[in-house]
């Protein structure tokens, strides 16, 4: 198994960082572009699932990044109901959403089993070493 040094190394943070991509694809084509708010909120969404892996890994501790990749499973769940909005008034296309609610439900299971795999961990955190 490869050392994790950076959150850049974890594959749930790449898998997270594909799901912003694929949302900032998507809302940059008509009639998508036009709904500003949904746009704000799908995009603050992904990027939180991205963002919050990475904060909570640089927090240094185990309870915190757990705590943090809570956040980030809750923000996957926020993408994928706003998937559903953008679905229903046809702003993007059944396999569009298809492709991105399976991205954000496939990184809310890895998430989830991150955060198992955290807690029954003995790792504490770099800050907790002497």
């Amino acid at each position: 198994m490869a050392k994790i040094e950076r959150f850049e190394d974890l594959d749930v943070w790449k898998e997270a960082r594909e799901l912003c991509r694929i949302v900032y694809s998507l809302t940059n084509k008509a009639p998508f572009s036009k709904d500003f708010d949904l746009v704000r909120q799908i995009r603050r969404s992904s990027g939180s699932v991205m963002d919050n892996i990475a904060e909570g890994f640089e927090r240094d501790g185990k309870k915190e990044f757990i705590q943090f990749l809570s956040i980030s499973k809750a923000s996957c769940g926020e993408v994928r109901s706003q998937s559903y909005r953008a679905i229903d008034q046809s702003f993007i296309s059944n396999d569009e959403f298809n492709k991105l609610n399976s991205k954000a439900s496939d990184i809310s299971k890895m998430l989830n089993g991150f955060i198992n795999y955290l807690k029954k961990s003995e790792i504490k955190g770099i800050k907790y070493k002497s």
